[in-house]
């Protein structure tokens, strides 16, 4: 999720554990700790331009580091604390404010190594945007209603109203999910893949990715609330084979491993961009549900093997894409 948003679930969190002369000083606690794991998009190089995407939602946001994690931020806020609560107070609080970090960014479709060092898999549930205004809200009201009056009791609320949000999320990737394969058996197809994931801000609109016979398929549907689900096909692109696509690669060279680095952060849904065949494209994410267009992708070289890929990205925000966009979304033509 958004920095905001993992703060004001920190800061909720550690005013469920405050006692009542604690909870506005636990607010700040909390929101700091609730931001903590984030720190590692600072891991980035200029030479190894991937090192950020491998390292982001890496390790600072398992829950095996969580102990660890805290410990930190309690030892950075304890020179700043040590005359207003005992340490065991601090860690208590930053432990409430750092826990559900990882696992809130796990609910979204970006990817998180929740289980690291036990897996590298980049678990994604995918139930909900990384930028989502009503969930947002939700805490945002709690954690403000809580500290000024004083209460965690609102605060305890608003947890249970964003856990019934994340629960409709749920509900509506299961709608969407069922009527692609539905849409996926009356074309004649055979998915060996589905994947579909909430479009940004809203869990109304999703993407769908499916394989069939090495082919990509992307759709967008709208899975409504009272309504039945309703399509909007989309295109489809052969998926990316390093093997097939880029013989003279050695696997043992810099741009081969790049190459698989990128294909484990977009959990193998890779292709190359037709209008420019030396982009590789995250299949997973677009300017538009239904559409190719891509939000980010890498530049390969196959003269030069032993130089670092580079990160690209091709975001529109243009009229006419916003237009599209809310089409959808209100369930337009």
């Amino acid at each position: 999720m958004d920095l905001f948003t993992q703060g004001l679930l920190g800061a909720t969190m550690a005013q469920t554990g405050a006692q009542k002369t604690e909870i506005r000083l636990a607010t700040g606690i909390g929101f700091i700790a609730g931001l903590a794991a984030d720190a590692d998009i600072l891991i980035q190089s200029e030479q190894d331009p991937l090192l950020n995407l491998e390292f982001h939602r890496h390790f600072t946001h398992s829950l095996f580091f969580v102990p660890l994690g805290a410990f930190i931020v309690a030892l950075v806020l304890w020179f700043f604390l040590r005359r207003r609560l005992t340490f065991v107070r601090l860690y208590l609080l930053t432990l409430l404010g750092y826990c559900l970090s990882g696992v809130l960014d796990a609910f979204t479709s970006y990817g998180t190594q929740l289980l690291w060092p036990l897996s590298n898999e980049r678990i994604a549930w995918s139930i909900i945007s990384v930028i989502d205004p009503v969930f947002t809200l939700i805490l945002m009201l709690a954690a403000i209603t809580a500290f000024k009056k004083n209460n965690r009791i609102v605060a305890w609320i608003g947890l249970f109203l964003a856990a019934a949000y994340l629960t409709l999320g749920w509900i509506q990737s299961q709608r969407a999910e069922s009527f692609a394969n539905t849409v996926i058996a009356e074309r004649g197809h055979v998915a060996e893949m589905v994947i579909v994931k909430p479009t940004l801000g809203n869990i109304l609109l999703w993407r769908s990715i499916y394989r069939h016979q090495g082919m990509l398929y992307v759709d967008a549907i709208r899975a409504g609330f009272l309504s039945q689900p309703q399509l909007y096909p989309g295109e489809s692109i052969a998926q990316f084979e390093r093997t097939r696509d880029l013989t003279n690669v050695s696997e043992t060279s810099v741009l081969a491993q790049d190459i698989e680095r990128f294909s484990h952060f977009s959990a193998g849904l890779l292709a190359i961009r037709p209008e420019q065949p030396n982009i590789l494209i995250d299949v997973r994410y677009s300017n538009l549900p239904n559409t190719l267009a891509p939000l980010w992708g890498i530049e390969i070289d196959p003269a030069h093997p032993d130089q670092h890929a580079k990160y690209n990205l091709y975001r529109d925000s243009s009229k006419t894409t916003r237009e599209k966009f809310f089409a959808m979304l209100l369930g337009r033509s």
